[in-house]
Order: structure tokens, then sequence, then C-alpha cells
């Protein structure tokens, strides 16, 4: 049988490059937070900073305030706020904090700084 034993990958799997995302990836991530903490706004204001320096365009930013709709953390087992996960490309990945440290949120999240 013609192709038999070949498997397709998903757009995603093509966007990884040798254990990184490749540069024209697009990004889905989702913020979770409490209400408008001092910590849940350091954590949107450094992430959008973040996403406008390194991924311009390239972004899909969804803020979740679990005070309004606390059933949403049980889908990404969120146990603390605020936490970022990055849905697309796969694999997901999480980082909880105020995402201060722009080159441990690059790194948790496979982005290539910019040049």
């Amino acid at each position: 049988m013609p192709g038999a034993g070949k498997t397709r990958k998903g757009a995603a799997a093509r966007k990884k490059v040798a254990g990184k995302t490749e540069a024209g990836a697009e990004f889905e991530l989702r913020l979770y937070v409490a209400g408008q903490t001092s910590r849940s706004l350091a954590a949107f204001a450094n992430l959008k900073k973040i996403c406008e320096e390194h991924l311009p365009g390239r972004y899909r930013l969804e803020v979740v305030d679990l005070l309004k709709n606390p059933q949403l953390a049980q889908g990404d087992q969120i146990l603390a706020i605020p936490t970022l996960v990055r849905k697309l490309p796969e694999p997901i990945k999480k980082i909880i904090g105020d995402l201060s440290d722009t080159l441990r949120v690059l790194v948790g999240l496979d982005i290539r700084p910019a040049s």
C-alpha cells in the first residue's frame, strides 16, 4: 500500500526545529489571573511587552479572570496565579508568576529573542 508506515505531522510539529519553535510560528497564549491584583496587572503588562517585542503580529492572547470564571481553571489544571499557558504551538507549556524575568519567559515558551 503506497504511503504505508508514514505518518503526517501536524502543523505544530512542523513548526519545531531542533527543539526550538520556528520563527514564523503563531502563538496562542492564555494568561490566568485573579482580578486586578498588582501581580495580575504586572503579569499582563510584562507579557504584553514581551509579545510586542519578540512576537509582533504572531500571537493571540486571552486573559482569563478566575474570579469571574473559576470553572476555566480546571481545563488547564491551574493551581497558582498568575499562570501563563502556551496552547500553541504544541506542546503546551506553563509559567507561573508575574513574568518579570523576560529571559525565563522566552526560554520557558521556546521563543527566540528578537534580533
